[in-house]
């Protein structure tokens, strides 16, 4: 009884044998096509790319191209093998004694090297050229290399090398220097869905369009990997393949739910959005996947806002990109850049939660409130706007029946909400502070009106030469800000209601008042420092220091008659109530 042949995946079925077969690599089939129709073929090729992108059929491809001789068994050299002739029969089963694939992922030593070196001298046993198909090369050792570099600069003109490898950065540069590089690309989604197309129909497999997509998305430019999902997708359906049984297969979440759970965020509904999530948890999606996806619309409706129109974008169905542009169309940069961040650093923390629903629910909490507070732009404009740190206050929190960030959150042109105290309306009048005296009546205004970093300056950089009201002259320290006096001429304005001027002078002037206070400081602890009673406590304690010096007010004696009538007797013109003291 004849056993029926093994069953041979998509992946190595369809796997390219010539340069018309392969796709989304037009820049490399170009190149090669030349090289080889003109002659000009180098002596080593490294190829890299992502996995599953065609670097090693490349390889292979290069192999039967270069040793092809034709039907009759005459040819030479071609961009289009036969695949009849024994050569290229031999290289397409693997089985061929002058190609040589070897894994460097496994064989990393310098005498594996070794082997290879001692074998190129000699001619190959039946093809025009013997190939060495290094895979992985990064992996090979640094010894490795080194034993490589003599042979790769000058082999044999019967000798061909062709690395591959997907960490081209761990190669050093003395190899690549003797190799001509070649960039596989990431395959673009459409040209993987007409390839996906073909081949369902050549299987005789139903699928519709948006399943293919699907597909196509979640291969992120790899061939390999789509087609072992499309095998896949395949088998899950029985030759009856959808969009539901793909996203169930795998864990995907809709896209129609996706923007709907986006909407309800910035609308601040925000136990619609749990729902939404709920949902589709139940149906299998990932949190993490959900996460990933707002991300992914947030990052396309920001490109939709940037260019200006929708682009060409396959992976959305006409519908979606209808309500996506819309979307963008409401929204403000402010608000897709720092949603942006948040789902970004929310996504991280879902992947390292040990429970990521719960993580990815609060992920939505936090975001849901978030779309209800001004961007900083829209603080900074109120803020100028209204002429005084006050703005408006904080208005109402998400909720379940549609409040919340809508305003603030995708209304462009909304006022922004506010988050302080309530800024004067117009009409109203405002209180003015009281005409300041002195320099340290300024500082301590400053102080009173919440302008820690003004006064700050006033007294650390500031050393005063005169001062008069309305006018002020000084001279400011070497590292203090040169726009001070023009801030400090508009704050006290907007204070006082007066017009002031504040003007810089080369007249050194007085201390500052940090540095009057610290030589206040000094004096009070030298006047302390010479009171006799502390000079005994820091005679009795050795070792102890006098640590801060402050001036105590005498608690209020309630007068009695009669110590009063006593005292009048006693004197204490001369004597120091501490010399009392035992």
């Amino acid at each position: 009884m004849t056993q029926p042949a093994p069953y041979r995946v998509l992946a190595r079925k369809y796997r390219p044998s010539n340069f018309a077969e392969m796709i989304g690599q037009d820049a490399l089939v170009r190149t090669l096509t030349n090289a080889i129709a003109t002659g000009r073929i180098a002596q080593a090729f490294i190829l890299t790319g992502v996995r599953g992108v065609g670097k090693t059929t490349t390889a292979r491809i290069i192999a039967r191209a270069l040793n092809c001789t034709g039907a009759d068994g005459s040819g030479g050299p071609t961009i289009s093998p036969c695949g009849v002739c024994d050569n290229c029969k031999a290289i397409a089963e693997d089985r061929h004694p002058d190609v040589f694939e070897m894994d460097a992922a496994s064989r990393t030593g310098i005498g594996d090297i070794r082997e290879i070196i001692e074998a190129v001298r000699y001619a190959p046993s039946m093809a025009r050229y013997k190939i060495y198909i290094i895979d992985e090369v990064h992996m090979l050792s640094t010894a490795a290399f080194n034993g490589l570099l003599k042979t790769l600069e000058e082999p044999p003109p019967h000798v061909k090398f062709v690395f591959a490898t997907t960490e081209i950065r761990k190669v050093p540069v003395t190899v690549l220097s003797r190799c001509q590089r070649f960039d596989l690309k990431r395959v673009e989604i459409a040209v993987l869905n007409a390839h996906f197309k073909r081949i369902a129909e050549t299987e005789s497999a139903q699928i519709d369009e948006e399943a293919l997509t699907l597909i196509s998305r979640a291969a992120e430019g790899s061939v390999r990997d789509g087609l072992s999902l499309l095998d896949q997708a395949i088998a899950h359906g029985a030759g009856q393949v959808n969009a539901e049984l793909v996203r169930d297969m795998l864990g995907l979440a809709d896209r129609g739910q996706v923007f709907a759970l986006l909407d309800d965020l910035l609308h601040g509904r925000l136990p619609e959005a749990l729902d939404n999530l709920q949902a589709q948890y139940r149906v299998g999606a990932d949190p993490a996947v959900v996460l990933q996806d707002l991300l992914d619309l947030t990052h396309w409706l920001t490109r939709v806002k940037v260019i200006g129109g929708t682009p060409d974008d396959v992976t959305l169905p006409e519908a979606q990109r209808t309500r996506g542009r819309d979307l963008a169309g409401k929204l403000g940069m402010p608000v897709l850049a720092r949603s942006w961040q948040m789902l970004l650093k929310g996504l991280q923390e879902v992947r390292g939660a040990p429970v990521p629903l719960a993580a990815a629910e609060m992920v939505l909490v936090r975001f849901a409130y978030a779309a209800d507070l001004p961007s900083p732009a829209d603080l900074a404009k109120e803020w100028k706007e209204k002429g005084g740190p006050g703005v408006s206050a904080p208005g109402p929190r998400p909720t379940g029946n549609g409040g919340g960030g809508a305003s603030a959150g995708l209304a462009v042109s909304a006022q922004p909400r506010a988050m302080m105290s309530p800024a004067p309306q117009p009409g109203e009048t405002v209180a003015l502070a009281a005409m300041p005296q002195n320099f340290p009546a300024v500082v301590a205004l400053a102080k009173d009106m919440r302008e820690g970093l003004l006064a700050g300056e006033l007294v650390n950089d500031v050393h005063l030469v005169s001062f008069e009201l309305g006018r002020i002259e000084l001279r400011l320290n070497p590292g203090a800000p040169h726009d001070l006096p023009g801030r400090l001429t508009e704050k006290l304005k907007a204070w006082t209601g007066q017009r002031w001027v504040v003007s810089l002078s080369k007249l050194p002037g007085e201390p500052t008042l940090a540095e009057q206070e610290q030589a206040e400081d000094s004096a009070r602890r030298a006047h302390a420092q010479a009171h006799p009673l502390v000079q005994a406590v820091l005679i009795a304690f050795p070792g102890a220091m006098l640590d801060t010096v402050r001036e105590v007010a005498p608690p209020p004696v309630e007068a009695d008659p009669a110590i009063d009538e006593a005292a009048e007797g006693y004197a204490t013109d001369d004597v120091d109530p501490l010399d009392e003291l035992d």
